[in-house]
């Protein structure tokens, strides 16, 4: 079932090449019909949103947006050991969170007065699922780092919230409820209508329908990234568990059929190992189907010669989650740039970043840690330049600036600098 590949033949190749271009997502499917539920909503609002729904969904809301729910009796009819694990997850994640602001700056150099002005945007809207699960620990993993931001308005969308949902957006610091899903929600968020306040920052993971509509509607709206399937990279070595390395492969498996569920060792023996393992664990879970449906699809153990090379093929995949069951594994981590959130050692599941740890778990996907960062209070602010200059600074500067705005052929630049820095006439 897990596949195990080994360096140096074809099918190593081919599947190292299949890896390295799994974030093309093909949005271009789905993209006309997500167009239409766009034009849609902004044409007609409450009244498109509501009739999307329902033809998605088979429900209508009585209420689609509300700003009255109860979230704290939801967390108090929910079992005390669920309501107090949600209650320390967002202690944990809003302590962490804490340790990403940032203030602003001001400097004066030579009559010249600089600065930066960091400010939280006035509402965000937050994405949660309501597919083949509920996620309550991704509605904390989006919304208490922009509460931690400072952001005064939070709304969250996601179909039919249950308890579990509003008690976790109630100690998140959620402001407002819409009461839908998919491509529709997204449009409501970005554009408003006459009951959804039209937000600033739209954040959080959904599916291909979600993913397209967060990319047509960027520039109307910011957007934290496209979110694509769940993957993690368990790197391993002679001095790794099998079972381990399996319980988290399957840990992300379960997450969606199309998952990544992927294995770079330096040990041929331990693969096989991994790979009977992940077969014997699999057997037992509640979610097979979905998981076995991502290790056909997408699980793989690739087998290499060396740590250099192990650490070389991590960095190019680029994972979302990376597992390091490897000796001195904060040296390895220290070799691998490009990584999403790091699992370093044996006894750090990946499952503690998914809802207690205090780090996001919303993650750049498909490669794009690259060049792209854990959802933080960095998503929810914007920053203004400031500028000042006393005449004396100016007249210093003058001919500088004067020389490059000419350059660049905008005479009416030079001209504002000399109007101020001449006599006038």
């Amino acid at each position: 079932m897990l596949a195990v590949v080994h360096e140096a033949t074809p099918a190593f190749d081919a599947a190292l090449a299949r890896l390295l271009g799994r974030g093309a997502a093909d949005l271009d499917a789905v993209e006309p019909a997500v167009r239409a539920i766009l034009a849609d909503v902004r044409a007609r609002g409450d009244a498109a949103v509501l009739d999307a729904t329902e033809r998605f969904d088979g429900r209508r809301p009585e209420a689609l947006f509300t700003r009255t729910y109860d979230g704290a009796g939801a967390l108090a009819r929910l079992p005390r050991a669920l309501a107090d694990a949600l209650t320390e997850a967002a202690a944990r994640i809003a302590r962490y969170h804490e340790r990403q602001r940032t203030e602003g700056f001001r400097y004066t150099e030579d009559g010249v007065t600089l600065g930066l002005r960091v400010r939280p945007v006035a509402r965000a809207g937050v994405y949660a699922p309501g597919g083949k699960a509920r996620y309550p620990s991704s509605v904390l993993m989006a919304a208490v780092p922009a509460r931690v931001a400072g952001v005064a308005d939070i709304l969250l969308a996601t179909p039919a919230p249950d308890d579990l949902l509003l008690a976790a957006a109630h100690l998140s610091g959620v402001t407002g409820i819409l009461d839908a899903g998919g491509a529709q929600a997204i449009a409501a968020l970005a554009y408003g209508t006459a009951t959804v306040p039209r937000v600033d920052k739209i954040v959080g993971p959904g599916n291909r329908y979600v993913a397209c509509a967060k990319r047509l509607v960027f520039g109307d709206v910011g957007i934290d990234g496209i979110a694509g399937p769940s993957e993690i990279l368990v790197l391993a070595d002679a001095t790794a568990d099998a079972s381990l390395v399996a319980a988290d492969l399957l840990s992300q498996a379960e997450h969606d059929e199309a998952a990544y569920p992927l294995c770079l060792t330096t040990d041929a023996a331990l693969a096989d190992r991994v790979a009977k393992e992940t077969q014997r664990q699999l057997a037992q879970l509640p979610r097979r189907s979905i998981a076995e449906a991502s290790l056909r699809a997408n699980g793989v153990v690739l087998v290499v010669a060396s740590r250099t090379r192990m650490l070389t093929i991590a960095n190019d995949l680029a994972v979302e989650h990376v597992a390091l069951h490897v000796e001195s594994p904060d040296e390895a981590f220290d070799a691998i740039p490009a990584i999403g959130a790091a699992f370093v050692g044996h006894a750090t599941p990946e499952a503690a970043g998914d809802y207690l740890a205090g780090p996001s778990h919303v993650l750049p996907t498909g490669g794009a840690v690259r060049f792209g960062s854990p959802l933080g209070v960095w998503d929810f602010v914007a920053r203004t330049s400031y500028l000042r200059y006393d005449p004396a600074a100016l007249e210093r500067q003058g001919a500088a600036i004067t020389t490059l705005a000419r350059a660049e052929g905008l005479e009416a630049h030079a001209r504002a600098v000399e109007q101020r820095t001449r006599p006038q006439r």
